[in-house]
């Protein structure tokens, strides 16, 4: 029982961990003894981050982009040149687009469907032989969605494609479940709240934004960095073994108050 929490010596891979809360669990992971590859569009900000990372851990970069197969496939081949086997997949890379209803783009939409929900499926198909060399019946590989408590409820703002993209990767992360089961492979997905992030920084930067979103916040505050990183780590080690197609809203109660 000493050891449920224990991540050391395993293989990561989080995508969009250049910054915000792939940044976050994957400095979590790095510091508990995982190795970890991390992945993002613009290369030098992910060189920065993997620089940052790296005093924690083992943190490779490979740039990539996620919202083609193309670009999913060039990045686990590159990964496999490294790896035979992969513990960990956290499929966070998102993006997000706001604009009145009568107004909003097809552009906007296909960018956020594909970055958001597209990339989570292919990412994992791609990813399943890597999983499938590291998961056992007693410790199966894992992947981790990141949703959004605003793929759960109506956030009352008009980021239509990114609300359905989140309840969509809520959904598959049942379907793959269900399927990858078999292989020794967990599938659950987490929903978080208010992060600082470059998604949110219009919020979190503006004091009198934020003061009211964490008004409705019960705990009080907005998210930090332990409690995604304690979150992944959770979903990465022998405590939930057994946990398999579910979504963690983590968002202080945020959801629970509606």
């Amino acid at each position: 029982m000493k050891n449920l929490f224990d991540v050391s010596g395993k293989t990561a891979v989080v995508t969009g961990g250049s910054s915000g809360i792939g940044a976050m669990m994957a400095k979590g992971l790095l510091s508990n003894g995982a190795k970890a590859y991390i992945t993002a569009r613009k290369l030098e900000r992910l060189e920065a981050m993997a620089e940052e990372l790296s005093q924690y851990g083992e943190c490779v970069a490979i740039q990539a982009d996620m919202s083609k197969v193309e670009g999913i496939e060039a990045f686990v081949e590159e990964v496999s040149k490294h790896e035979d086997s992969i513990d960990i997949l956290i499929n966070n890379a998102g993006a997000n687009w706001a604009a009145p209803l009568e107004q909003f783009p097809e552009k906007g939409w296909d960018k956020v469907m594909d970055i958001n929900i597209k990339s989570v499926f292919f990412t994992t198909q791609k990813f399943i032989p890597l999983l499938k060399a590291a998961g056992t019946s007693e410790s199966p590989a894992r992947v981790i969605n990141i949703a959004s408590i605003n793929g759960i409820r109506n956030s009352g703002m008009p980021t239509y494609a990114y609300s359905a993209s989140k309840s969509g990767v809520i959904h598959l992360t049942e379907h793959l479940a269900t399927d990858l089961a078999s292989s020794n492979i967990n599938v659950n997905a987490i929903a978080p709240g208010l992060f600082p992030s470059d998604m949110t920084k219009q919020i979190v930067e503006n004091d009198g934004m934020a003061d009211a979103a964490i008004k409705q916040i019960p705990r009080g505050r907005m998210g930090q960095p332990e409690d995604i990183a304690g979150t992944a780590i959770y979903l990465s080690s022998r405590a939930s073994a057994w946990l398999t197609g579910k979504t963690i809203a983590l968002d202080g109660g945020m959801i629970s108050t509606a």
